[in-house]
């Protein structure tokens, strides 16, 4: 397959990720601060709609799954490229925390702050603008130092 049609399917892709994080409204860092609020249960100030997001990704990987296994290749690339290791390590552990510290303390991960880029600029919201850049030079310390 040419490459210049990966690229574009990558891209297409991502746009239509985007576009269901900002029309499910995920891309909106208070709407996942709301639900990581979970004090706010109490005052029935929470907001559960995340729940919803996340249990259609899970329906869709559920179904997805089995029939992707079945498959000799991708639809879009030579083979697949499965992880190599299943271990539970350090390394494992403190991403996974700093990650989750990271989304409840500023309400972005990479795919709201990237989909949300556009709006925020329009908008004159610039917190995702510092956020990107503390994400990438994380990402790029992470495999510096690893």
């Amino acid at each position: 397959m040419k490459t210049y049609l990966k690229t574009f399917i990558a891209l297409l892709s991502g746009v239509l990720f985007g576009a269901g994080l900002v029309v499910s409204g995920m891309s909106n860092p208070a709407n996942v601060l709301n639900f990581l609020d979970l004090a706010a249960i109490s005052t029935g100030m929470w907001d559960a709609r995340l729940i919803f997001v996340m249990a259609g990704g899970v329906l869709v990987t559920a179904i997805g799954f089995p029939w992707l296994m079945r498959r000799a290749r991708p639809i879009f690339a030579d083979k697949f490229t499965w992880p190599t290791s299943s271990a539970i390590d350090r390394r494992l552990v403190i991403g996974a925390a700093l990650f989750g510290f990271g989304w409840g303390l500023a309400g972005y991960c990479p795919g709201p702050a990237f989909a949300n880029i556009g709006a925020s600029i329009g908008t004159g919201i610039r917190d995702m603008l510092f956020f990107i850049p503390a994400m990438l030079i994380g990402m790029w310390a992470a495999t510096k130092f690893r």
